[in-house]
């Protein structure tokens, strides 16, 4: 399997240069596009000319992401490349400013090869909601890739790039890393600054990384991570060398396994992954143990309502009037701003304006959005309680595998639901990885670790611990 650090020695010996390495990255998303769909934007000739520039200072040894091509979701500012959020809202957007995170990675010397699809605005559990295309499952075409980040999961499986940021509001790197066997990690809210995201849900948003193994994607993490002045929300807390306990053994560590998590609507093919997981965790010296996180029965609906009341504000400034699409038949001012959301937006971002104006508005603000946020609360209380005894918690990323294009499109209930066991997690604020499992019927199977906050490095020495001494990561999707 190639690694950033094999890369990055290659690179440093020069039996290849960055703009080999960049050629080589765009032969590979060329060959399988076609088949997968993971990208709107493919920045070609800007990625050459920056990997040629890197090549012509020389590759810093000390750095191992220098010269290394990534790709990033697009509802991440890059500045005078297309960002679209994959709305015909944003059709012809290209921003003048990069996101803090975009900032951070090209201060690395890092190529950004182009931009992945998504669903519109990060709505939605399939990235079937893009107004541009449908993005299939790089292990089975027919099946959905996960989403809102299906493009960055699909290209990081079909092997088009190494890495790739994504954001993640409820799930939305943990779901698709599971659909297609990668490791997708959502950090701790506040952990990498949000200035330059496109925003859904101020308060659940979260810039993350995408990769092949467990070690890369902490190099991607200590990459973007860090405090950002021009971010509120951003975290003064220091930034650890997320790969220093990678390779340390996990003797000792207590891990909590919630019995909520294997319950009704958990596919059993998915369950018998997760224990055998758990029995793995055991066998490298760890302790696991049943807990009850009793109030995440009520994720799903709390976070609709906190989510779709934050998105219905954050989307109020797509009005047609200062940039993107603005609606050609309109008569007056207020004529624009109707029909300019009306034909802008898809159908999943109207839902969700709509469900969010009604729980804030007058009268039905105490009932829905107050009562949220303190469910919200009840669920904090529910996490701090089990991290007063264990390390981590564990279950699956998904309750199924991928299912088929098409299938939940006219059941958005259905759809929410699957973001069951991932929504917790960004309610509470927390760190949370998916990696490969297992497979059920061809298809990856996610085995989902929580950490405490601001705690990664745990996470990533029991995910890398768990990686060593299984194979799944091993198995790639065969794209013809």
């Amino acid at each position: 399997m190639t690694t950033i650090k094999s890369l990055h020695e290659k690179l440093v010996n020069k039996d290849i240069s960055a703009v080999e390495l960049t050629k080589e990255t765009l032969k590979n998303i060329s060959d399988r596009e076609a088949k997968v769909d993971s990208f709107i934007t493919i920045t070609e000739e800007a990625a050459l000319a920056q990997a040629a520039a890197i090549d012509a200072r020389g590759i810093d040894a000390t750095n191992p992401m220098s010269g290394i091509p990534l790709a990033v979701k697009d509802n991440i500012s890059t500045k005078g490349i297309l960002t679209t959020a994959a709305s015909k809202m944003l059709y012809n957007y290209e921003p003048i400013f990069d996101a803090t995170a975009v900032e951070k990675v090209y201060s690395k010397d890092m190529i950004v090869v182009g931009k992945t699809n998504m669903d519109e605005f990060a709505m939605g559990g399939s990235t079937e909601n893009s107004a541009f295309k449908t993005t299939k499952n790089a292990w089975d075409q027919t099946k959905v890739p996960g989403g809102s980040s299906g493009g960055s999961a699909t290209a990081v499986a079909s092997n088009q790039v190494l890495l790739s940021l994504g954001s993640d509001t409820g799930g939305s790197i943990r779901q698709p890393a599971s659909f297609n066997g990668v490791v997708g990690l959502k950090p701790t809210y506040g952990r990498i600054s949000r200035f330059g995201l496109i925003a859904f849900g101020s308060s659940l948003d979260q810039i993350g990384p995408f990769s092949q193994n467990v070690e890369d994607n902490a190099l991607l993490l200590n990459a973007v991570s860090g405090h950002d002045p021009k971010d509120s929300t951003s975290s003064k807390v220091a930034i650890p060398d997320f790969t220093s306990k990678i390779g340390q053994d996990i003797k000792g560590l207590k891990i909590a396994l919630p019995k909520e998590y294997l319950g009704e609507g958990i596919d059993p093919k998915v369950k018998e992954q997760v224990l055998a997981a758990a029995k793995q965790f055991e066998k490298l010296g760890a302790t696991v143990e049943e807990v009850s996180l009793p109030h995440s029965k009520y994720g799903v609906a709390v976070y609709y309502i906190i989510a779709s009341s934050e998105a219905s504000s954050n989307l109020q400034r797509f009005d047609g009037i200062r940039y993107g699409f603005r609606a050609e038949d309109a008569v007056d001012l207020e004529d624009i701003y109707v029909k300019t959301r009306s034909q802008g937006f898809g159908e999943e971002v109207k839902r969700r304006i709509m469900l969010g104006t009604f729980s804030l508005s007058s009268g039905y603000y105490d009932a829905y959005f107050k009562k949220a946020g303190q469910v919200r609360t009840l669920i904090m209380q529910d996490f701090q309680k089990v991290f007063e005894t264990y390390d981590l918690i564990i279950g699956p990323t998904a309750p199924s595998v991928a299912y088929d294009l098409d299938t939940q499109g006219h059941d958005p209930v259905a759809m929410y639901l699957a973001d069951l066991l991932t929504i917790p997690v960004n309610l509470a604020g927390l760190p949370g990885i998916s990696i490969p499992a297992g497979q059920v019927e061809g298809l990856p199977v996610g085995l989902q670790i929580i950490g405490k906050a601001f705690d990664e490095e745990t996470i990533y020495q029991a995910a890398a611990a768990f990686e060593a001494t299984t194979d799944f990561h091993k198995a790639k999707p065969i794209i013809f």
